[in-house]
């Protein structure tokens, strides 16, 4: 009978977030708030930032996490954030969102713009208040959660494409600014993710956010993409992933989904 004293071997093993403080913003639902659970449980000390303060704390309390209040897309609340961190080892870039799914003839010009400042400058901003912080780590990590549209074009979706191909070479430019500094710069790029306000979101109504899932067999959720950042940044500091590309079985490229009948 073994001795009740004695710890197996994956109880003796150290927790590979231990000691180390993750930022984690967007994070009152979906995939940020799926990534603040997976780092809680991965040992990381997780600071949950998003602008539903409710939801927030209410995700913070199950999780062991702490909740700030952040909307990017606002300077001052940025300073606010960092000011109130103590260290940072890792940000996790996940704000951001789609508001429109009109042809470039019929632009919505309101929706490009709220686009861009979420995606692209809320999270420049974020990444340039925080990036002393990173470097004084010693091994820091920047995580930019894009898209697979930040990769392809398709139709009706120029705004979110242009600006995820932003967040593209935002992570592109900053990994070579940053060679020889300790801090990796991660790209984890999802495809189809079904979580609960992205597409209700951009679409505007429950029955058409439905139908772009219709027929897909098992589309990825939130959790599937917090795996592969929890992935990311757990390996060795010396392994850099520079881009994971991460779609459901049924979805072969943007234009190519297998769907049931």
């Amino acid at each position: 009978m073994p001795d009740p004293t004695e710890t197996t071997p994956s109880e003796s093993r150290p927790l590979p977030g231990r000691g180390r403080t993750a930022v984690v913003t967007g994070a009152s639902s979906g995939i940020g708030a799926a990534t603040a659970a997976r780092l809680a449980a991965e040992g990381f000390d997780v600071v949950v930032g998003a602008r539903r303060v409710d939801r927030l704390e209410e995700l913070a309390s199950s999780v062991g996490a702490r909740a700030l209040p952040l909307d990017v897309t606002d300077p001052a609340s940025v300073a606010a954030f960092v000011t109130a961190l103590d260290r940072v080892d890792v940000l996790v870039n996940n704000a951001g969102g789609a508001f429109d799914a009109n042809p470039v003839a019929d632009a919505d010009l309101d929706a490009w713009a709220r686009t861009y400042e979420v995606n692209v400058l809320g999270t420049v901003r974020l990444t340039k208040a925080l990036l002393p912080a990173l470097r004084a780590s010693g091994a820091g990590d920047v995580l930019f959660v894009g898209s697979t549209a930040g990769l392809t074009s398709y139709e009706g979706g120029a705004s979110y494409t242009a600006a995820k191909h932003g967040v593209h070479t935002l992570a592109e430019t900053l990994r070579l600014e940053l060679c020889g500094e300790p801090v990796r710069v991660i790209e984890i790029a999802p495809g189809m993710v079904r979580t609960e306000e992205f597409s209700l979101n951009r679409l505007g109504s429950a029955d058409k956010a439905d139908a772009v899932y219709q027929g897909v067999r098992e589309p990825l959720v939130a959790e599937d993409v917090a795996d592969c950042i929890a992935w990311a940044l757990t390996r060795p500091h010396h392994v850099n992933v520079d881009l994971l590309v991460v779609r459901p079985r049924a979805q072969a490229a943007q234009h190519k989904v297998a769907r049931e009948s």
